[in-house]
C-alpha cells in the first residue's frame, strides 16, 4: 500500500509523565486490598478516583459506590476516596460503627493539616478551588468558620476578612499554576499582607503533567487528553495545552469519544492522560491512531516519577 505525503509528515507526540500518580495508585490498591482482606461488598464513599473506567472495573469486582455514609449498612467496610472527607463524615461513620479505611491522598491530607494549623493560630484561610469538588468539600469541612472558598473572580472581589494581618491562601491540589496564581494576584491586590502557604499545594503529579503538555503543545495541531469529565486535573491539561499553543485540544474518556473530523488538516497529534487515567486507555488511543495511518509515537519525557505511597496502616493485607 502506497504511503501518501500527508502520512509521511504525520507525527504523534506522547507526553510523559502521564496517567496514574502515586495518590491514585495508592487509592486503587487500597480498595483492591480491602476486597482481598474483607471480601465483597466493600463500600466506597464517592468515586475512589475520578475515572469512569476505574470505577466500572471495581464495581464489577464487588465494590459499591455510595454518595453518603447513611447509604452504607451499619458495621460494613467503607473506604474514603482519594479526595478526602470532612471531619463530619468521619463522625457519621463512627456513629454507624463502620470499619473505615482512609484512601485520602497524602498530599490532600497535607492541605487539611495546613488548614487546621492556620485556623488554630487565628488565621482566615482563603482556599482557591472549585465549588462542589469533593476535595474542596473535605478541606472546607476541617474549619468551616475559618475557611473561605475562592473559585471565581467574583469571589475575589466580594470576599471580606476580619483581620488583614492574619490571612493566608491555600489551594486545591489539582489546579493549574496559572489559574491559582491569577486568583492569588487578585487576592493580594485586596489584602497586601496575604501570606503564602509553606509549600505549593498543587501536587507534584499535576505540575509534572502540565509541564509535559506545555512542552509538546506548541508543536501540536491537536492534543488529546484522556480522562473523565469530572477529573479536575484532566480538565486543566486541556486548558494548559491551549494556552501553550496547541491549535485544538479535547478531553476524551476513551476512543469512543474521539471525532474523526478533529483530524482534518492535522499533522501533529499530542497525547497525554490525567492522573487518574489507566495506561491501557492510552494504548487503546495509540492503536486507534495506528489503524488510521498514524506512526509510532515519539515519547517526550520531562520528568521521572518514582513516588510511592504506603497503604493505610489499618489495612491488614492477607
Amino acid at each position: 500500500m502506497r504511503t501518501s505525503e500527508s502520512e509521511v509528515s504525520r507525527k504523534v507526540l506522547l507526553a510523559a509523565p502521564r496517567g496514574f500518580c502515586a495518590g491514585v495508585d495508592r487509592a486503587i490498591r487500597t480498595v483492591e486490598a480491602a476486597l482481598e482482606t474483607y471480601g465483597a461488598p466493600v463500600y466506597v464513599r464517592k468515586q475512589i478516583v475520578h475515572n469512569s473506567h476505574v470505577v466500572a472495573d471495581l464495581a464489577a469486582r464487588g465494590v459499591i459506590f455510595v454518595n453518603e455514609v447513611d447509604e452504607v449498612p451499619e458495621g460494613s467496610v467503607l473506604v474514603y476516596s482519594a479526595h478526602g472527607v470532612a471531619p463530619a463524615v468521619r463522625t457519621e461513620s463512627a456513629d454507624r460503627e463502620l470499619r473505615t479505611i482512609d484512601a485520602t491522598c497524602p498530599l490532600v491530607t497535607k492541605v487539611h493539616q495546613e488548614v487546621l494549623r492556620y485556623a488554630d493560630s487565628g488565621y482566615e484561610v482563603l482556599l482557591v478551588g472549585h465549588q462542589g469538588h469533593e476535595e474542596v468539600d473535605g478541606t472546607l469541612g476541617e474549619a468551616p468558620d475559618r475557611v473561605r472558598l475562592v473559585d471565581t473572580q467574583e469571589d475575589v472581589a466580594g470576599i471580606e476578612v476580619m483581620d488583614q494581618e492574619k490571612v493566608v491562601w491555600l489551594s486545591q491540589t489539582t489546579l493549574s499554576v496559572d489559574e491559582v496564581m491569577h486568583r492569588v494576584d487578585g487576592l493580594r491586590s485586596r489584602f497586601p499582607l496575604l501570606e503564602d502557604p509553606p509549600s505549593s499545594d498543587i501536587c507534584y503529579a499535576s505540575l509534572n503533567r502540565q509541564t509535559a503538555v506545555e512542552r509538546i503543545a506548541p508543536e501540536c495541531d491537536l492534543v488529546l487528553v484522556v480522562g473523565s469529565t469530572n477529573s479536575s486535573n484532566s480538565q486543566r491539561l486541556v486548558e494548559v495545552a491551549l494556552r501553550a499553543g496547541a491549535h485544538a485540544a479535547h478531553l476524551v474518556d476513551g476512543v469512543a469519544d474521539v471525532e474523526e473530523q478533529w483530524f482534518e488538516g492535522v499533522e501533529t497529534v499530542g497525547l497525554t492522560s490525567g492522573a487518574s487515567t489507566p495506561e491501557q486507555l492510552i494504548r487503546q488511543m495509540l492503536d486507534y491512531l495506528a489503524e488510521r495511518g498514524w506512526p509510532e509515537p515519539d515519547e517526550i519525557v520531562t520528568a521521572e516519577e518514582g513516588q510511592v505511597f504506603a497503604l493505610p496502616r489499618n489495612l491488614n493485607i492477607i
